[in-house]
């Protein structure tokens, strides 16, 4: 693949830290990057000199001649007279963009819900992201370099995008740099991973499920590493092969040593204990609502709900923006009255919600985080029977990544997703136990969202998340149900059901929306005729044979390498490069493996 940018010994630092100190790494064709890492470790910054935007304090970025590079960065330029048409496709004549099949995907992918001469100025902060999105699909760039660009953008929403970069980079050999912290999008789109962390990038093969599978054999091996940051890898692991759909695209010898490190890892929930204790806080009766509507003068948002939440129930919910959403959740939270029904809530219910906003941080703006703690219960108990811990306020803010010095920062010198944090620990410490999260992964990092969903996993209660992070809600949640035309509507397929159930209410937008699952349907329709399948098959199994055989091969030239004798250095040179060339060949057969594999899919 040709070269498109590099950086060289790239140094960069702040007044108070370094934050990266001589890196090197590539962009070339075909290549689609993501970038991870901890708040505040240069993701941002890395992504600003790559694309020209910074100078580093030392060390150089070098891009080849003619390439163009285009930035969406997490902030937008706009006029707030230009209008909605003129900020995505400038002065171009309408039959040459309308023409344009990119334009036109592009437009309908994002816009399609927003009036062409509307001012950017009337617009809302997710709507004028979604034109700045736009603005940058519909341009001829040979590098993307993409800023947080699932922020603001619904399920459906991430789903063309993810569809459309994975088309756009099939179609043609540019490249793409992505930060997010949204883990299916990454797993969807990205085949390489950088991991930013300790001022270095270092780069992992795949996407995030193989990302994850590598960091925890890296963590496992190097005794260094925390032991703390591995076992929530590990645990994610196990959800990545237990509970998240089958990644078969994936070499054999990496399932079989992702299901061995992931042997003694318990399930993710002990679902009978946490009900049991959730009866316990709450009795039989939590809410129901029962034949409810909600309508605010002549519009009607809810009509005829009828749901019964139950003790331990955990439940993701899904729709589109003014769905009624957030009404359904406020009729829960007692914060909505019903237009016709009635709302039934049981004697010991304690509802708290953590919503969008941080107004109720307000009036902690200029106390240091200790003494907000210090006005909250000595000690919170997570989990049940002999595995649960009695936690002070500290220790939970340790595991929600605070670090001991942070205690002393007062509350508005705080970052967006440490401020975020601190509200959900203020929630969890007063001790609710119906908890209704709405959009609770906005700020946060990857590294940050694991040890959520940990806590979360011991939390015993009712827990109601509304949110557009794919990952996160199949991930905390056993069940998903929709606000879908005044209605509600339980998802056995999840997710996948929902935007089935979109695309069949607006057939014109099935193009744009079409999932991983729909796409790999009709080519396994349309590929191998019966004889050509039954020979791909055999092939299959015959690679997978040799493969098994190699990786025994190389297991074997590790363990002579081990006991040779460490003083004979020409000796060692020998076993060593004998080892790189078995290596080489696996790689080949898995190259070859995996591509009939996603053949036969």
């Amino acid at each position: 693949m040709a070269h498109l940018l590099g950086a060289e010994a790239l140094s960069l630092e702040y007044p108070t830290t370094k934050v990266f100190d001589s890196v090197s790494l590539g962009v070339n064709e075909g290549d689609r990057i993501g970038i991870v890492g901890r708040n505040g470790d240069g993701k941002s910054s890395l992504l600003a000199m790559l694309s020209g935007r910074r100078e580093p304090d030392s060390g150089r970025v070098t891009v080849r001649g003619g390439v163009r590079v285009g930035v969406l960065a997490q902030a937008d330029n706009f006029d707030d007279q230009e209008t909605v048409g003129h900020a995505v496709v400038g002065d171009r004549p309408e039959h040459e963009w309308a023409g344009d099949p990119r334009t036109r995907d592009v437009i309908g992918g994002l816009l399609g819900d927003l009036p062409w001469e509307a001012t950017t100025g009337s617009l809302s902060g997710g709507q004028r992201r979604r034109v700045s999105l736009a603005r940058l699909l519909v341009g001829d760039h040979d590098v993307l370099a993409l800023d947080e660009p699932t922020n603001h953008l619904d399920v459906e929403a991430i789903t063309w995008l993810a569809e459309h970069l994975k088309k756009r980079w099939a179609a043609n050999a540019g490249g793409l740099l992505v930060i997010t912290h949204d883990r299916w999008f990454l797993d969807e789109v990205c085949t390489t991973t950088w991991e930013v962390h300790d001022r270095i990038v270092e780069p992992f093969e795949g996407g995030y499920a193989a990302y994850i599978l590598q960091r925890v054999e890296r963590d496992r091996q190097a005794a260094a590493i925390e032991a703390r940051r591995q076992n929530l890898a590990r645990k994610e692991l196990a959800w990545l092969r237990r509970g998240a759909p089958a990644r078969t695209s994936k070499p054999k010898f990496r399932i079989d040593a992702a299901n061995a490190l992931i042997a003694d890892v318990p399930p993710i929930r002990d679902t009978v204990a946490l009900q049991s204790l959730a009866v316990s806080r709450l009795g039989k009766d939590v809410v129901d609502l029962l034949d409810v509507s909600v309508s605010y003068g002549e519009r009607h948002v809810l009509d005829g709900i009828e749901w019964r939440l139950a003790p331990g129930e955990r439940t993701g919910i899904l729709g589109v923006n003014g769905a009624g959403k957030s009404t359904l959740l406020g009729l829960i939270a007692g914060t909505v009255e019903p237009t016709a029904g009635r709302v039934k809530r049981g004697k010991t219910v304690k509802v708290a919600t953590l919503t969008q906003r941080l107004d109720d941080l307000d009036k902690y703006l200029d106390d240091p985080v200790r003494i907000v703690l210090g006005n909250l219960r000595n000690t919170y108990t997570f989990g049940s029977g002999s595995k649960a811990q009695e936690l002070s306020p500290s220790q939970l803010l340790e595991r929600l990544g605070f670090d001991s010095a942070q205690l002393s920062t007062p509350v508005r010198d705080l970052s967006g997703g440490q401020k975020r944090r601190l509200q959900l620990l203020l929630i969890l410490l007063d001790a609710p136990n119906v908890l209704i999260l709405d959009e609770p992964t906005n700020d946060l990092d990857t590294d940050m969202l694991a040890a959520l969903e940990d806590l979360l996993d011991s939390w015993p209660g009712t827990l109601i998340v509304v949110s557009h992070d794919r990952y996160f809600l199949e991930r905390v949640t056993d069940q998903q149900y929709a606000v879908f035309g005044g209605g509600l509507r339980h998802l056995p397929g999840g997710v996948d059901e929902f935007l089935s159930l979109r695309r069949q209410a607006h057939p014109a937008t099935t193009s744009r929306t079409a999932t991983p699952t729909t796409t790999q349907a009709s080519v396994g329709e349309t590929g191998l005729s019966g004889a050509e399948l039954r020979s791909a098959k055999k092939e299959l199994a015959s690679l997978e044979r040799r493969m098994d055989k190699m990786h025994e091969k190389v297991d074997a030239a590790k363990t002579a390498l081990a006991d040779h004798d460490q003083s004979d250095f020409a000796g060692l040179g020998v076993e060593m490069e004998r080892i790189r060339e078995l290596e080489d060949e696996l790689a080949a057969l898995e190259e070859k493996w995996m591509t009939l594999g996603e053949a036969l899919e």
